[in-house]
């Protein structure tokens, strides 16, 4: 989950290169997906191509796949949102979506499936031989949605529909592990992929613009209906938004074109410009933005925004110097989970304390904003102070851990505070241990290393032992089991 504002922590309490020529050492799974959108029943039907290859160490006769929709089912036992949100996300009623699968296609062949896990959110489709190391499989999925009305990642609002997280994905297959089959949660962001290649189709209504992660290849039209068809190269994940009421205007950030969809911004040039900002800015400190195009979104969104790579999502009920915030934040997602992935349900730390602390350093190189980086960390130490004296009075005991999986937290503001608001401090006091020199050499290293891949903490404490020259474990690892403690309680 995003922040709302930049004292989120409190309002909670209270109530490589371009894609050309990226270089890994894998190869690429590719997804083909054609879809057409019917919007007076917000349904889609669709069918999905996956060249999966298995760059794993062993072999495996069956293939996984998340099929996410489903956690807004009405037979689902979670919940998308936390109670304190869920006015918000439905604000015409309780309203339910999934996914339907009608058949799979292995090599050509009629195959069975499963759906298994918690919700039904898992597709099992079995192979007919086992597929060893380094060989490809060609998998045919029909399904058809239904998209709830919800304010969130998946659904329709007033203003917009919102495709993500919308088709079956190939869970992460982890040598001496198996695949990662972790389940939708209303904390956080519980989404774990690989880097793929991305070719869709996109049927839907001729009143309405698209937003979508990639790069728009062709769009043919009628009287009654438009087909986009965009390209995506070495992407961990694909979403688009529609919405009849968008304008749209763009700019560059050096080579990176980068456009804005909006329908409700009186000052959407400054929007807009903040975008550009921040690409250039995260380039420059961490490495080149990688892609050559880049989408921020006003959409209809329960929280403060979301990121997907090539697009951001920013809530329409976002206001005043907090956009620009949001804004800031979710493009430094491009650069954390975006190009160098993680394990976001088991690891959130390693993506969104990263990404908060870039915003704040954002904020220290335009001060044109007038959010000074000390203002954002001594709010941090504020915030986090109230968290601590607030939980500690009406529980009596306070879990200061971040390194917990997302289903560990027990409320929103337990995780926002520990994730978001302590991850800015312990950032902030790395920076004054090893200092700046030595910060920004880590981060474009740790980019530089694990540019396409999906990274772990153990890499992420590693890489900064080499460029400081000394043993970072006992820094890290006091913070993320919350063995740090900096605040008087009393």
């Amino acid at each position: 989950m995003k922040k709302l504002s930049l004292f989120f922590a409190l309002v909670l309490i209270l109530p490589a290169l371009f894609f050309a020529g990226c270089q890994t050492q894998e190869e690429t799974s590719a997804y083909s997906i054609w879809l057409d959108y019917d919007a007076a029943s917000h349904t889609a039907e669709a069918n999905l191509q996956v060249d999966y290859v298995n760059n794993s160490e062993n072999a495996f006769d069956e293939i996984l796949f998340h099929l996410y929709p489903n956690a807004f089912s009405e037979e689902a036992e979670g919940s998308v949102c936390s109670p304190a949100n869920e006015n918000k996300t439905y604000p015409n009623g309780k309203s339910y979506g999934g996914i339907t699968i009608s058949s799979v296609l292995v090599s050509g062949q009629n195959s069975g499936f499963k759906l298994e896990g918690e919700d039904r959110s898992l597709l099992s489709v079995p192979l007919f031989e086992q597929l060893y190391p380094g060989e490809r499989v060609l998998i045919d999925i029909a399904f058809s949605l239904t998209l709830p009305n919800a304010n969130h990642r998946f659904g329709y609002g007033e203003n917009a529909t919102n495709f993500a997280n919308f088709y079956p994905i190939a869970c992460v297959y982890r040598d001496g592990e198996g695949f990662v089959t972790d389940a939708y949660t209303s904390n956080g962001d519980p989404f774990f992929s690989d880097c793929s290649d991305y070719e869709v189709s996109v049927t839907y209504d001729s009143s309405f613009l698209i937003a979508c992660s990639g790069d728009s290849v062709e769009t043919t039209q009628n009287a009654e209906k438009k087909t986009s068809k965009i390209s995506a190269k070495n992407v961990r994940d694909f979403a688009f938004v529609l919405s009849e009421k968008f304008s749209q205007i763009s700019d560059f950030a050096g080579d990176v074109k980068v456009d804005y969809f909006y329908y409700n911004d009186e000052d959407a040039t400054s929007s807009l410009a903040t975008a550009t900002k921040a690409i250039e800015c995260y380039s420059e400190m961490f490495g080149s933005y990688p892609y050559s195009s880049f989408a921020v979104v006003q959409t209809n969104f329960v929280h403060g925004g979301m990121e997907y790579p090539q697009l951001v999502m920013i809530s329409d009920t976002v206001k005043g110097v907090d956009y620009d915030y949001v804004i800031a934040h979710e493009t430094a997602h491009q650069w954390w989970y975006g190009v160098v992935g993680n394990d976001e349900f088991n690891e959130a730390w390693l993506d969104e304390s990263l990404t908060e602390y870039s915003t704040a350093l954002f904020f220290e190189k335009h001060s044109e904003y007038g959010i000074s980086y000390q203002q954002m960390t001594s709010g941090a130490r504020s915030n986090y102070n109230l968290f601590l004296k607030t939980y500690k009075a009406i529980k009596g005991e306070i879990d200061t851990s971040m390194n917990r999986a997302l289903d560990e937290f027990d409320t929103e503001p337990e995780y926002v505070n520990n994730i978001y608001t302590r991850g800015i401090i312990m950032f902030d006091t790395l920076r004054e241990q090893i200092g700046e020199r030595r910060l920004f050499s880590a981060l474009s290293a740790y980019f530089e290393k694990f540019s396409f891949k999906n990274a772990t903490t153990a890499d992420f404490v590693q890489v900064f032992e080499e460029k400081c020259g000394r043993k970072m474990e006992g820094f890290f690892y006091s913070w993320l089991l919350g063995e740090v403690v900096f605040i008087e309680m009393n």
